[in-house]
């Protein structure tokens, strides 16, 4: 059996800083939304963010609701293609009753995120914010600047908590950079 640990260069954040870094954003949710008494919705984009999303959520002490959507602009490949295809959309009612934080796994030319959050206020979103556990503005092509954000990286390729390339490598705990050969054969 292949070892996926072998295909990783380098762990660029480690379990524990990862740990801090949820706890950090957690609190800020909760102090920028603390007095609004108004409903909050955390809503995960498929399938990167669903590790990120799971520990937020449980740090966050005000109530929260949760929902999905599934958006690509990658395909097997590793780099954006810049066009967004959402293929699982939110249907809700109440978006006009909702402040809506959109949970990322990271940002990347911004091209996603520029275009959900129009998209969302277009669908009546009360209001729309951005959390992300990683950024890499360094390959920015839109000025998008998340509301949250876990950590800036550099422009390296990243696997693990979440974070995925053909797929493989969510299930690591940690954020490592994939060694090119993976990535390149």
């Amino acid at each position: 059996m292949h070892n996926m640990i072998d295909d990783i260069d380098y762990t660029l954040i480690p379990e524990e800083e990862i740990n801090t870094i949820v706890d950090r954003i957690a609190a800020e949710i909760d102090r920028d939304y603390d007095n609004s008494g108004r409903g909050l919705l955390l809503l995960a984009i498929l399938k990167g963010s669903v590790a990120f999303m799971g520990d937020l959520m449980k740090k966050i002490k005000r109530p929260v609701e949760i929902d999905f959507m599934k958006v690509s602009s990658y395909g097997s490949g590793t780099k954006s293609s810049g066009k967004v295809n959402i293929l699982l959309d939110i249907h809700r009612g109440d978006l006009a009753n909702l402040d809506v934080i959109v949970v990322e796994d990271i940002i990347d030319s911004g091209n996603t995120l520029s275009y959900l959050v129009d998209y969302l206020k277009l669908k009546g979103a009360r209001s729309v914010r951005c959390a992300t556990m990683l950024d890499k503005p360094s390959r920015r092509k839109v000025d998008f600047i998340p509301d949250y954000c876990g950590k800036e990286i550099p422009d390296v390729f990243v696997v693990g908590y979440g974070l995925d390339y053909d797929e493989k490598y969510r299930t690591l705990p940690f954020v490592g950079v994939l060694k090119p050969e993976i990535y390149s054969e």
